[in-house]
C-alpha cells in the first residue's frame, strides 16, 4: 500500500514539476508561434516527451552507477537552461523562422531534454535514499516522467485555447503574443542566468547547489 502511495506521489510531483515558471516561459514562447490548439498542445506533449527521455537516461545512469553530481556540473545544467530560454525569446522576437513557418516539433522536444538535465539530478537525488531498490527507483522515474507529459500537455492547451480564442476575435493579437512571450523568455533567462551564475556561484569558487 505504502509503494502504491508512493508512486501516486510521483505521477502527481511529475505533473507539478510541468508548472515549473522556466517550463510554462519555454513552452508557451514555442506554442505563440502557432495557429492551432491542437498543434500547440502536441509541442507541449513532445517537450514532455523529451524532458522524460533524458530523465531516464541520465536518472537511470545515476541510480545504477551512483554518479555523483558536483555543485559545479548541477549549476552548469541549469544555466544551459537559461541560454536556451535566452535564445527562444530571440527566436520570436526576431520572428525566426518566419511567422508562416509553423514549428516542428523538434524544437520542444530539444527544448525538453535539456530541461530534462536540469532536472534529472534533482529527481533522483530526491528518490534514491527513499527507495533503495534500483528496479522500484527506475519504475518511480517512469511514472513521475509520465505526469511530467501530462501536466505540459494540459498547461499548453489552457494557455493555447483562451490566447487562440483571443487571437481569432482581435487582428494582430497573435503577433503582439508572440512577441510578449519572447520578451518573458529573454528577461527571465538573462534572470535565470544571473541566479546561477553570481547569486549561486557558478562563475565563482565556491559554488553552491540545492538539487
Amino acid at each position: 500500500m505504502s509503494l502504491l502511495l508512493t508512486f501516486i506521489t510521483s505521477l502527481m510531483l511529475g505533473m507539478r514539476h510541468a508548472t515549473d515558471s522556466d517550463h510554462v516561459v519555454a513552452v508557451t514562447a514555442i506554442a505563440s508561434r502557432e495557429r492551432s490548439v491542437a498543434k500547440a498542445t502536441w509541442l507541449g506533449a513532445a517537450w514532455g516527451f523529451g524532458h522524460t527521455l533524458t530523465l531516464l537516461t541520465v536518472g537511470g545512469a545515476i541510480i545504477l552507477f551512483r554518479i555523483t553530481f558536483t555543485p559545479r556540473l548541477g549549476l552548469s545544467m541549469e544555466f544551459a537552461v537559461a541560454v536556451m530560454l535566452i535564445v527562444l525569446g530571440l527566436l520570436n522576437l526576431l520572428e525566426i523562422p518566419p511567422r508562416s513557418v509553423s514549428v516542428s516539433a523538434a524544437r520542444p522536444f530539444f527544448v525538453g531534454v535539456v530541461h530534462g538535465l536540469a532536472g534529472s539530478a534533482a529527481a533522483v537525488l530526491v528518490i534514491v535514499p527513499l527507495i533503495p531498490d534500483p528496479r522500484w527507483a527506475a519504475l518511480y522515474l517512469v511514472i513521475f516522467g509520465l505526469g511530467t507529459v501530462v501536466g505540459m500537455t494540459l498547461i499548453t492547451l489552457s494557455i493555447a485555447a483562451p490566447s487562440f480564442l483571443l487571437a481569432s476575435r482581435m487582428s494582430g493579437m497573435q503577433r503582439s503574443l508572440r512577441l510578449a512571450s519572447g520578451a518573458v523568455s529573454v528577461v527571465f533567462g538573462l534572470y535565470l542566468a544571473h541566479k546561477v551564475g553570481f547569486a549561486d556561484g557558478l562563475f565563482k569558487p565556491d559554488p553552491r547547489w540545492t538539487p
